[in-house]
């Protein structure tokens, strides 16, 4: 298997209210104080459960259907 590439880093600019609630989500679901990277494993890498996950990618998904049926976001 081939090693993986790095993402490439986009140049855009993130939406703060997007970075805001997938920091939410991080802390509220599994207890992961900061997205931010901190170049260091013990901070950057975090064990997490499956349905801990489950919870996270839950509540993203519900974020994302509230943003798109809000009015501002017409």
């Amino acid at each position: 298997m081939a090693p993986r590439k790095p993402h490439p880093t986009s140049t855009a600019k993130p939406d703060r209210a997007l970075e805001e609630t997938l920091e939410r989500i991080a802390r509220e679901t599994m207890s992961i104080e900061t997205l931010k990277t901190r170049n260091s494993d013990s901070l950057d890498f975090h064990e997490v459960s499956v349905w801990r996950l489950k919870e996270a990618l839950n509540a993203a998904y519900q974020a994302g259907l509230s943003a798109a049926s809000s009015p501002r976001s017409k």
